[in-house]
């Protein structure tokens, strides 16, 4: 039981320390490569690539998330959903 609630406890902790957020949302801007946004975001949870085009998603597609294309290596368009 103790097991249990320690490793709630960590889950809590590290969805505190979650890069997803509103403010580090609105440092993003259009031109910036995937390494300039992993370095306000993370690494991307998802990326898929067709005809030139990457895009990728921070988080979970049910849930809080960021989605960004890129084509070549320049961030073209963002969304959020459920970030606060």
């Amino acid at each position: 039981m103790k097991k249990l609630f320690v490793i709630l406890g960590a889950g809590l902790l590290l969805s505190a320390c979650s890069k997803l957020t509103k403010e580090n949302y609105e440092l993003l801007e259009m031109g910036m490569s995937q390494e300039e946004i992993q370095a306000v975001i993370g690494k991307p949870d998802n990326c898929s690539e067709t005809l030139g085009t990457k895009s990728c998603i921070w988080g979970s597609e049910e849930g809080k998330n960021i989605t960004i294309t890129f084509i070549g290596d320049n961030a073209t368009t963002f969304s959020n959903d459920g970030l606060q």
